[in-house]
């Protein structure tokens, strides 16, 4: 399954203080990921752009300076959505109940096991978006079908909920290349007649 991802390219963000390890680990995503390497917690918080986030993170714990856990709680605060795979040395104990990552793993990881972590990562993440695009997709479908075109030209809430909803669709296909068949099922619906 490593070598067969599911997702084509999915940008990754990896954190590690110690260079060699962050740079072995970014080998091992070598050409089936778009990977950004950042060796603190800081570099890594001030190359998160909210509005173009990485699809997974990949995070050490043990970290001068910004641990990782204050790295995740940092990003959670931002409201990005990207999942946070924890990859650290430290084992774990009842002192992670409350960090909300979404995936731990003990080091050292293995190739396979690093690649089908970031695949499965991304794959929630595609259905989380779909969520939230069919949610704002079927707002925008009933508002359109009510209301005549002129009304919403210069509207900005509904200029604003038009560029969410394509944006969510276009994360969504990169990271779930059948995502398609789905949108369009979903395009199908008759929302006239209320």
């Amino acid at each position: 399954m490593a070598d067969d991802m599911h997702v084509t390219l999915p940008r990754v963000l990896l954190v590690d203080d110690e260079k060699e390890v962050a740079d072995a680990y970014a080998l091992r995503l070598k050409g089936v990921a778009d990977i950004t390497i950042t060796y603190s917690g800081e570099e890594a918080l001030s190359t998160v752009d909210p509005s173009s986030p990485p699809d997974v993170v990949l995070l050490d714990r043990h970290m001068p300076g910004l641990s990782g856990d204050e790295v995740l709680t940092e990003l959670r605060d931002m409201g990005v959505r990207t999942r946070v795979i924890m990859v650290t040395a430290i084992d774990p104990g009842l002192d992670i109940l409350d960090l909300p990552f979404d995936e731990y793993l003990c080091k050292p990881v293995e190739r396979e096991d690093v690649r089908a972590a970031v695949d499965q990562q991304c794959q929630v993440l595609a259905y989380e978006l779909l969520g939230e695009y069919f949610q704002l997709e079927s707002k925008r479908a009933v508002i359109e079908a009510e209301l005549p075109p002129e009304r919403l030209n210069d509207h900005d809430g509904f200029a604003e909920l038009d560029e969410q909803t394509d944006g969510l669709y276009d994360r969504a296909c990169r990271l779930l290349p059948d995502a398609d068949d789905l949108l369009e099922a979903f395009s199908g619906i008759d929302r006239e007649g209320y």
